[in-house]
């Protein structure tokens, strides 16, 4: 058992350290891409169809908002199809029949699409309306975003090269500063959009359609295979084989799109378990094909950490677990302890993401950044740590095949402090298992922490006492949203 506990808990740190230095290249590169002169395309001349598509499923609280920012596209009526996908079993039907028969009478080209069963989720419906489809490009927004007025006159130029198939811009988000828990998620996000998504491209990797808020060349989803819904995220599996078959996806970080933020607990655990699965039953599903292509071998990485970028948690949650196990190996095995001495390359790993999100920050916050840093980058480690075993299982869940149901994320319309999300009718606050397990796992590492204080051994007391707070707090907000709710 010792040599196995060892074993384990040595690749799991291998496997984050390795990682760590992903993001680092990625930054590297995110970083010399800045110092490149971006190719402004040419105004559009000619204005191709485009079928706007609006999956919604249930969101009476903010479709009509959805309704009212797509209405406003500055685009030739006559060259614009707005489809709402609607799988709702509420009254949100009735809002959308009501709003579009105002934006008709406007002489807008939009359409209710209502399917009374919901086979395929979301990919279903996507699938459903591309085959109603005129147009020759597909515009995607989920419910949760307020597209800019000029979103389609922004990114329709960068479809007069014919092999691009793609073109995604960057979220933004409305209601970031609403609590401490969207400003963390805003955080990570923007990390995401600028660093991860700009610098994939500029190397010639494999980037992804992020589920909204972009543009598919309707001939590119037909020829990749069209939506499919055996995975749970439909966007991230459609990017990898459209891509696999040579089509080229654009990503515009200068085009910002706004979005909703989830703003409690529940709502954050719900969307970051399909996005985890998903990401994970995709990587079961694409990843030989990426391996077995033709593309350079540093492609091939990236495209690996990726598709494996959830799996960090999962590594992450067995080096915790058998950190507590390893002081007291230590104890009984002292030539063991070089692996402890080690933790100086392991450092470098800490620091890697550090400089990651720092850069990140920068690009974001330039009132002050080194303040915002240090304010929420210890706290977003914290929470994400917690989280670790929420969204381990849903990584392995998808990487040995289990399957869920597609559970969209509750929306709220809250964009103001003042404003609450109390009395929202799609929120079922439970206590639930895992919420249970997290509180034990708090427990667990205030106990590896008087372990450590026992065996006089101070080295991991900062990393618990850091798993302590990451299980605490996400344990706290799952309870506090139980007892409003």
């Amino acid at each position: 058992m010792t040599i196995f506990i060892t074993i384990l808990y040595s690749l799991s740190l291998l496997y984050i350290f390795l990682f760590s230095l992903g993001q680092l290249h990625l930054t590297w590169i995110y970083l010399q891409n800045q110092k490149v002169k971006k190719q402004i395309p040419t105004a559009l001349k000619d204005f191709p169809l485009v079928t706007v598509q609006l999956p919604i499923f249930n969101e009476k609280y903010v479709v009509e908002r959805l309704l009212d920012a797509v209405s406003k596209f500055n685009y030739p009526k006559d060259c614009l199809e707005i489809q709402v996908l609607d799988d709702s079993t509420d009254e949100t039907t009735n809002i959308i029949k009501r709003k579009i028969s105002e934006l008709q009478a406007d002489g807008l080209d939009i359409n209710l699409v209502h399917r009374t069963d919901r086979t395929g989720y979301k990919a279903g419906a996507l699938a459903h309306g591309l085959n109603l489809a005129k147009g020759e490009f597909i515009a995607i927004f989920d419910a949760d975003f307020i597209p800019d007025p000029d979103f389609l006159i922004q990114t329709m130029p960068h479809f007069s090269v014919s092999r691009v198939g793609v073109v995604q811009t960057r979220w933004g988000h409305i209601n970031k500063n609403y609590s401490i828990l969207t400003r963390l998620q805003a955080f990570g996000l923007d990390a995401h959009f600028s660093i991860e998504q700009t610098a994939r491209k500029a190397a010639g990797s494999f980037i992804n359609f992020n589920g909204t808020c972009g543009v598919w060349r309707k001939q590119c989803i037909e020829d990749a295979g069209g939506w499919s819904a055996d995975t749970l995220t439909e966007d991230l599996d459609l990017s990898y084989r459209a891509q696999l078959k040579g089509w080229e996806f654009k990503y515009r970080e200068e085009i910002g799109t706004p979005g909703e933020l989830p703003v409690i607990m529940p709502a954050i655990k719900s969307q970051q378990y399909r996005w985890n699965k998903g990401a994970a039953e995709t990587a079961r599903k694409n990843f030989g094909n990426v391996w077995r292509s033709a593309l350079p071998f540093i492609n091939k990485v990236h495209a690996f950490f990726h598709l494996f970028n959830s799996s960090v948690f999962v590594f992450l949650l067995v080096a915790s677990l058998f950190s507590i196990p390893m002081l007291f190996i230590k104890q009984q095995h002292p030539e063991v302890a070089w692996l402890f001495h080690l933790g100086i390359v392991f450092l470098i790993g800490f620091f890697s993401i550090t400089f990651f999100y720092w850069i990140a920050t920068k690009r974001f916050y330039t009132v002050s950044p080194g303040k915002t840093f240090l304010s929420l980058y210890p706290r977003f480690l914290i929470v994400s740590m917690g989280l670790s075993f929420h969204n381990g299982l849903a990584v392995l869940e998808g990487l040995i095949g289990r399957k869920t149901p597609f559970i969209r994320t509750p929306k709220f319309n809250v964009t103001d402090k003042k404003e609450s999300w109390l009395g929202n009718s799609y929120i079922r606050s439970r206590i639930t298992g895992g919420t249970i397990m997290e509180g034990l796992l708090c427990l667990y590492f205030i106990f590896g922490i008087g372990a450590g204080v026992w065996l006089r051994d101070g080295g991991l007391i900062f990393f618990h006492l850091m798993l302590v707070l990451g299980f605490g707090s996400v344990f706290y907000f799952s309870i506090k949203t139980s007892f409003h709710g």
